[in-house]
């Protein structure tokens, strides 16, 4: 059964396959990539910033970026096409983060994951110490029951 849903361009409702997008919205978006690609074709061109790209087309960033991750602008052909990394701003080539964020992300895994592990020897510690053994007129309890 097909789904309905929203294009994430104009909001319509649509019945969504492939796509996140309408019919209109994905039309508009080929329009936009169209647009691109054609001023990038230019000789003159291919060295262009994606500042210079959005001035020149006046299509959005997020939209060349879209093309960017999904290959359809490939980097090689145009070296000085790049996004901004979601972490820290700085210009990257692929992926979501640059180096510096992906190393940071790292060691702040690690140090939760070390955290993760003291915390888990502290709650086995805890629970050894509720099995302690007591004797009351030769009478052994402990914490699972009770002892001849």
């Amino acid at each position: 059964m097909a789904d309905l849903a929203n294009c994430s361009r104009c909001g319509a409702v649509f019945v969504k396959g492939i796509r996140d997008l309408c019919q209109n919205g994905y039309l508009e978006e080929e329009k936009a990539f169209q647009t691109v690609y054609n001023f990038l074709k230019e000789r003159k061109n291919r060295q262009a910033t994606m500042k210079e790209i959005v001035e020149a087309t006046g299509v959005e960033e997020r939209l060349i970026t879209k093309f960017i991750r999904e290959k359809r602008l490939l980097i090689s052909k145009f070296p000085n096409l790049a996004y901004p990394c979601e972490g820290c701003g700085a210009d990257i080539t692929s992926g979501k983060l640059c180096r510096n964020c992906q190393e940071s992300f790292k060691k702040d895994l690690q140090i939760q994951n070390e955290l993760d592990k003291k915390l888990e020897q502290i709650r086995q510690k805890e629970n050894s110490k509720s099995n302690t053994y007591y004797t009351l007129n030769k009478i052994i309890i402990f914490s699972g029951g009770v002892i001849g």
